[in-house]
């Protein structure tokens, strides 16, 4: 094992998982200084968190599409990079073709700079398991060989598809660097607050009819411990991180407090293109088929161990306990209301047909 590198550059520090793993690696003493780089500068709380960390992290506003990225890279002696400025359906404001050129011309951009930093030791990629798509081809549960049985639909899968081709680009140029993917499950939590948190949050929870796909979730705070490991220790290759164990969508949605609206599949999907469902496609797609995940080989090789999907959904759950959640006699008032309103459709259809 090598030591730590002294000087971290961290894409994506205006953002949630940027801005949080540079203040807990400058808190590191092994580390001298974290350069912390996106193409808009901190602003409310995530600014506050980078100030409160102290002088050793260096913020600098540079589009990773450009080659102002590599001037900073040789300028501050880079030896390490984390790059989680990977957009997805959440944070990206400007549509998917923003969103797209952000994360795959920003990546390839980053890459070719990473290939020409002379002192650059270590590279940490930010992926997702959405990599390996949702279909009714897929396995029971995925490992880091296990190909996509089909192209996936959402953006932000083909983006890490696209990104990862890069990293093994990357790899063959550079093998004197090793290359650490990580493929997050769903990230969940008291402090996170993404499309998926705010999927649960609703009080009545579109679901796809027929449908109970088993689910893995994150804890945001494994998925930093996991991060820091890959920064100041060397675990090269490809690799799940996702909490142990799983729950099928009505669990989570039960143990949420929250009522489902069963919804058939097509409905839904028109929806979420149009970006009215409170879910993205690649999201349809999980809670259509499940996705389950194999972390055999990060509790082997990083000694760490999630905690387990109940668990960290359970946190999710509490922090949300004393101020949204809604009774559980609401809850069967909705789901009575939705009830009758099913009958009601079908005896209107009925008697259409009987030409009432």
């Amino acid at each position: 094992m090598t030591a730590s590198p002294s000087v971290v550059l961290v894409t994506g520090v205006s953002r949630y998982l940027g801005a949080h793993l540079a203040a807990r690696l400058a808190a590191d003493p092994r580390i001298e200084r974290v350069v912390g780089v996106d193409n808009v500068a901190p602003t409310g709380d995530l600014a506050e968190v980078l100030s409160a960390a102290g002088p050793k992290i260096d913020v600098q506003q540079v589009d990773l599409r450009t080659p102002g990225v590599l001037r900073v890279m040789v300028d501050a002696r880079v030896e390490a990079v984390a790059h989680l400025a990977v957009a997805t359906a959440t944070d990206q404001h400007g549509g998917r073709g923003v969103m797209k050129e952000l994360n795959v011309i920003g990546s390839m951009q980053l890459l070719g700079a990473c290939q020409q930093a002379p002192r650059l030791r270590k590279l940490i990629v930010r992926s997702s398991t959405a990599a390996y798509g949702a279909s009714f081809r897929d396995p029971a549960i995925f490992t880091e060989d296990t190909e996509p049985r089909e192209i996936p639909r959402g953006g932000f899968a083909k983006d890490v598809l696209d990104i990862e081709g890069y990293v093994r680009g990357f790899r063959r140029r550079r093998p004197d660097v090793p290359a650490t993917v990580l493929r997050f499950a769903p990230f969940i939590g008291s402090a996170v607050e993404t499309r998926l948190t705010r999927y649960f949050d609703r009080p009545v929870v579109p679901t796809v009819l027929g449908r109970d796909p088993r689910l893995q979730f994150l804890h945001v705070d494994d998925a930093f411990e996991v991060l820091r490991r890959s920064v100041t220790e060397d675990h090269p290759g490809t690799y799940n991180v996702a909490g142990g164990g799983t729950m099928t969508l009505s669990q989570a949605v039960r143990r949420a407090g929250r009522a489902t609206m069963p919804i058939i599949e097509p409905g839904l999907n028109v929806l979420a293109g149009l970006g009215r469902a409170g879910v993205s496609l690649d999201q349809l797609d999980l809670f259509v088929h499940g996705r389950v995940v194999d972390t055999s080989k990060l509790i082997r090789e990083f000694g760490f161990t999630p905690r387990t999907t109940a668990e960290a959904f359970a946190e999710y759950v509490t922090s949300r306990r004393d101020s949204e959640l809604v009774r559980a006699d609401t809850i069967r008032s909705v789901e009575q209301a939705l009830l009758d309103g099913f009958r009601r459709t079908r005896a209107a259809r009925a008697a259409l047909e009987r030409g009432e």
